[in-house]
């Protein structure tokens, strides 16, 4: 996994910085693992825009992910390491001893062949999947579920983990990707390792049309707006805006939008702030 920077023979290529996508090695999904994903180009049931800066793209399909692992004690074999257009990491194809074939979000090293488990009993190795209560403190960790049973909810994106640091009663405590301590039920399950493709922090677009492949439409600046359009909008001249707010005029820069007395608020040691 590691990046390449192009030779600059179009302007589109002088700054662009993508992935050499090496760990790849699959250029088609499995058809029996994909389904159809619909565009709303940010428009409702009427056809308003509802969310802006949305629309375009190349057509994609979705890559259904296994993100429960609950096949328990079932040995799978790793087929393939694809890309995913609907996630910045890997996915890992496996083909389990039953038969079955299942999606995961691949982590950082993982080869073609390798034999991956789950269950509360099996080996803390890279790829497998077990409750936090049997997992060695310290290890790295990523894919970790909130609640049991649900599925992985923390730590998906590529590079992204968290660290298991201790373990009292009930909870674990974990040091979330954010710098965040939280508490999460020894129940919950989570898989050994980091999410792959750590790079992909450095790769750069290069030219604003490879944006728009990408679905996202011009970002337009509240200060270029008018009065009408955007509180910090208008002035004479290149005004800078006043305080920053969003377009309904709710405070941009440092304003606290969490929730007060959120049930979660007990869960959560310390912010990633170390308050």
């Amino acid at each position: 996994m590691g990046l390449k920077k192009l030779k600059p023979v179009t302007p589109g290529m002088r700054f662009r910085v993508i992935p050499d996508f090496e760990e790849v090695t699959a250029s088609r999904p499995e058809k029996s693992l994909v389904t159809v994903l619909k565009k709303s180009g940010g428009r409702n049931n009427d056809g308003k825009m509802t969310m802006r800066y949305m629309g375009g793209g190349h057509k994609r399909q979705y890559r259904i992910i296994d993100f429960k692992r609950n096949k328990f004690d079932i040995p799978a074999k790793v087929v393939s390491v694809e890309y995913d257009p609907n996630r910045t990491a890997r996915i890992a194809l496996l083909h389990y001893a039953d038969g079955e074939k299942r999606y995961i979000i691949a982590p950082h090293g993982l080869k073609v062949g390798s034999t991956l488990l789950s269950g509360p009993t099996v080996a803390p190795e890279l790829g497998n999947s077990l409750p936090l209560s049997a997992i060695p403190l310290g290890t790295i960790i990523y894919n970790i579920e909130l609640k049991p049973g649900k599925g992985a909810a923390l730590a998906r994106s590529a590079g992204s983990y968290a660290q298991l640091l201790a373990r009292e009663g009930k909870y674990a405590t974990l040091k979330m990707p954010s710098g965040e301590m939280r508490l999460v039920l020894l129940t919950c399950y989570a898989t050994i390792g980091s999410a792959s493709n750590p790079d992909h922090m450095n790769v750069t677009s290069g030219k604003a049309g490879r944006t728009r492949w990408m679905g996202r439409r011009p970002r337009v600046r509240g200060v270029a707006m008018n009065p009408i359009d955007h509180p910090m909008g208008g002035g004479e001249g290149r005004a800078s805006g006043g305080h920053p707010r969003s377009r309904k005029g709710l405070i941009a820069k440092g304003k606290k939008t969490r929730r007060p007395n959120k049930y979660s608020d007990n869960l959560i040691v310390s912010r990633k702030n170390g308050k």
